[in-house]
């Protein structure tokens, strides 16, 4: 029997305003293990991952806020995704903010760096997350793991699993772009990511646009992480999250990406990030958040 490994990840250091850390509890709520069951896994909850909360602990460096705490979380979480990749699992992890993915990820490049496969990454989101320290303009390390994935940001996440970059920019494309600063437009420019706007997804359509990036990423039958931000779908759908921004994904679109990621067959390690109860509306997010694991993981219309 397939397997799915969940593991919640009740972050919000790397955060500008709190909430995020309910985000396990909602999907739980929304009784996420026992969906998943009805597609024929063997599901198993790991718990939640001890994080520490922002009142007890002091900021140490301004231009990256918590930064050392947030490593600390996303070690435990490399260990969590590397043992279940490499026990056959699909790895979920619940957050919780984006900051997260330094550690989900950093555990799918090591299970496949034992494996000798390759590693693409598919990150679903309304803003870049490309930021270092030294572009910030909030600090906030939210806005930095991508970044510190491709080898730049700050060391607590970028030496995670002791080798970086975790992935090679040509083997990462992120998907509904629609708010970004003017530097970190830069630094996405010269990425050498692949970077779809949300005009991108207007233009062409949801399907020719995710075909395409997954074409792009995942030459050498190479595995897929993905790293949903629920900010990517459009506030009207999906309201409960920390940085709401107008003009995202529609229900349908978010769906018809988690289904061709499901048709590809590659998934290993999915993330689902950023849902803030404190400002959903009857754990709509949540329950949304929930259906699109059920698409990635091959839960069908017919």
């Amino acid at each position: 029997m397939k397997a799915v490994d969940i593991t919640g990840v009740p972050l919000d250091l790397g955060a500008g305003r709190r909430g995020v850390d309910m985000g396990p509890s909602a999907f739980r709520i929304a009784n996420v293990g026992a969906r998943i069951a009805t597609l024929g896994y063997s599901v198993i909850d790991l718990g939640d991952i001890p994080v520490p909360i922002p009142e007890v602990i002091g900021v140490q460096n301004q231009r990256a806020r918590y930064a050392r705490e947030i490593g600390a979380v996303c070690q435990d979480l490399y260990l969590k995704v590397r043992d279940s990749i490499l026990s056959g699992h699909i790895a979920v992890s619940l957050g919780g903010d984006h900051s997260l993915a330094a550690g989900s990820v950093a555990g799918s490049a090591t299970a496949m760096r034992q494996r000798d496969r390759p590693l693409a990454v598919l990150w679903i989101d309304a803003h870049a997350d490309m930021n270092t320290p030294e572009s910030t303009v909030s600090g906030n390390v939210h806005g930095m793991p991508l970044a510190c994935i491709l080898g730049q940001g700050p060391p607590e996440l970028v030496d995670l699993g002791g080798f970086s970059p975790k992935v090679e920019a040509g083997r990462c494309a992120v998907v509904g772009l629609r708010n970004l600063d003017e530097r970190e437009k830069d630094l996405v420019r010269h990425s050498g990511v692949h970077a779809y706007t949300m005009k991108d997804i207007d233009r062409r359509g949801m399907a020719s646009v995710v075909e395409e990036a997954l074409g792009l990423i995942g030459g050498g039958d190479a595995a897929l992480h993905v790293s949903f931000d629920m900010d990517g779908v459009d506030p009207a759908v999906s309201p409960g999250v920390g940085t709401p921004v107008r003009g995202g994904l529609s229900y349908r679109e978010a769906h018809l990406l988690m289904e061709i990621v499901a048709d590809s067959r590659r998934l290993v390690a999915l993330d689902v990030v950023e849902v803030n109860p404190i400002l959903d509306y009857q754990n709509s997010t949540a329950i949304l958040g929930c259906e699109l694991i059920l698409s990635a993981l091959g839960k069908e219309i017919l």
